[in-house]
C-alpha cells in the first residue's frame, strides 16, 4: 500500500462524502414516497389504490440498474429533461426505495387494531386526525426495524452510480485499483468503509426505535424482563396455585 499517494486516498475520502450525500438524499426522497403511496394503499377509494398499487409494482418490479440507466439516457429525449448523473441516481433510489417501503408503511397501518381507529370515530375525529393522532404513533415503531433494513440496503445500492460517473466510494476504488493495480487492498479498504457506514446509520436507527416505542410507552427490546411490574392489582382475581397451567 506504500505506492497509494494521499491524492489517491483523497478520492475515496471524497467518495465516502458523495456516497453518505447520496444516502441522505435518497432516503428523503424514499420516506415520502413511502408514506405517500404507503398511506395511498389504504385509501377508501378505489382508483388511489388502484393509481398507488400501479406504482408500487412498477418500481418493485423493474431493475434500479436499468432505471437508472431511463432517467439518465431516455428521459432527456423523451421529455427534454437533462438530469445531472448525481439526480438520476437519486430519483432513481428513493423513487425504488420508496416503493419497497410503502409496503412497509401499509402493513404497519394494518396492523394497527381496528378498534384504535373506532376509538376515534368515537372522539368525533376525522379520518385524518385519526391517522394523524392514533394509527401512526402507534404504527411508527413497527415501520422502524423494516426502514433500518432498506436504508441499509439503500446504502449499498448507492454503488450503482458509479456507472454514471458519479464519484462515490466504488467509483474512486475503481480508480485507485487502476492507478496501482492493486485490487485485494483497495476492495477490502470499501468493505470496510460500507460497514462501517451502514454499523453507524443501524446504531442510529436503534435510537429512534427506542425513542419511538417509549413515545407509545413500550419497553426498549431486552429491558421489558429487568424491570417488575409496577401498575395496580387487579383485585377479585386470584393468583394461580404453583405448578397450575398458565
Amino acid at each position: 500500500m506504500s505506492d497509494i499517494t494521499w491524492g489517491l486516498w483523497e478520492l475515496l475520502l471524497k467518495g465516502v462524502w458523495i456516497t453518505v450525500q447520496l444516502t441522505v438524499y435518497s432516503a428523503a426522497l424514499a420516506a415520502v414516497a413511502a408514506f405517500g403511496i404507503g398511506l395511498a394503499r389504504t385509501h377508501r377509494r378505489w382508483i388511489v389504490r388502484f393509481l398507488s398499487g400501479a406504482y408500487f409494482e412498477i418500481f418493485r418490479g423493474t431493475s434500479a440498474l436499468i432505471l437508472m440507466f431511463w432517467m439518465f439516457f431516455v428521459l432527456p429525449m423523451g421529455f427534454g429533461w437533462q438530469l445531472a448523473p448525481m439526480w438520476a441516481a437519486v430519483l432513481t433510489l428513493g423513487l425504488t426505495y420508496g416503493a419497497y417501503g410503502s409496503e412497509v408503511v401499509r402493513g404497519a397501518i394494518a396492523a394497527v387494531p381496528p378498534g384504535q381507529r373506532e376509538a376515534g370515530v368515537a372522539l368525533s375525529f376525522s379520518p385524518a386526525q385519526t391517522l394523524r393522532k392514533i394509527v401512526l404513533p402507534q404504527a411508527w415503531p413497527g415501520m422502524v426495524p423494516p426502514f433500518n433494513n432498506l436504508l441499509i440496503e439503500l446504502l449499498k445500492g448507492t454503488a450503482l452510480v458509479s456507472i454514471l460517473g458519479v464519484g462515490d466510494i466504488a467509483f474512486g476504488a475503481s480508480l485507485v485499483r487502476n492507478a496501482t493495480a492493486q485490487s485485494a487492498p483497495v476492495y477490502t479498504i470499501i468493505l470496510v468503509m460500507y460497514f462501517v457506514l451502514a454499523f453507524a446509520l443501524t446504531r442510529g436507527m436503534r435510537a429512534v426505535e427506542r425513542h419511538a416505542k417509549a413515545g407509545i410507552g413500550q419497553a426498549p427490546a431486552g429491558r421489558s424482563r429487568l424491570r417488575p411490574a409496577t401498575g395496580p392489582t387487579v383485585t377479585g382475581a386470584a393468583a394461580p396455585a404453583e405448578g397450575e397451567a398458565r
